[in-house]
């Protein structure tokens, strides 16, 4: 169990049959009144942003999120199937689950699966990622006069703004955590 007054960001609790994950809180001591907790929480399931406000000495039971790191396959029939490396389990995930990381992954790409109670619920891909670019207007430095960017479509669809000097068929290394460009490779 934990009380809501040693809530933390990143910490994982269950509240009336739900999973939350806490976004953002604040600890509020008001002249007068009793304290509060302030947060914003994220239903891992659902996506769901919430704001709540908690008596600090509520109790509510830690959720055990598991992560195992799995490969990506193929996806079939709109199913996307991953793979345990270590017994070659494979599990099929719907388009719900993966949808945020399909931006950045591509068939045998290694990524994360949460899991809670044995039920995989979300799809995180690596940190960084090295993707080809696809589709690019020729860009030529000096158009502007300041550095500018252009839109480029990676391998996986996913539409990025890159400098003016990357160009077709180059190899990018993008931050997925913001879905921005990092540098050439």
């Amino acid at each position: 169990m934990i009380s809501a007054g040693d809530f933390r960001k990143g910490v994982t609790f269950e509240m009336d049959g739900n999973i939350y994950l806490i976004v953002d809180f604040q600890h509020v001591k008001p002249g007068k009144g009793a304290a509060f907790v302030r947060t914003k929480i994220k239903n891992i399931i659902t996506g769901q942003v919430l704001d709540r406000t908690f008596n600090p000495s509520d109790k509510y039971p830690i959720a055990r999120i598991e992560k195992k790191e799995m490969q990506y396959l193929y996806n079939e029939g709109g199913l996307y199937y991953f793979m345990d490396m270590e017994s070659y389990e494979q599990i099929p995930l719907n388009h719900d689950q993966v949808e945020e990381a399909l931006k950045f992954i591509t068939e045998n790409m290694m990524a994360t699966i949460q899991f809670y109670k044995g039920n995989a619920f979300s799809v995180e891909p690596p940190t960084f990622v090295e993707l080809n670019i696809i589709e690019c207007e020729p860009g030529v430095q000096g158009d502007s006069s300041k550095a500018g960017n252009k839109p480029a479509k990676l391998e996986t669809g996913y539409m990025i703004q890159v400098p003016l000097f990357v160009n077709n068929g180059d190899r990018i290394r993008v931050d997925t955590r913001t879905g921005t460009y990092m540098e050439r490779v």
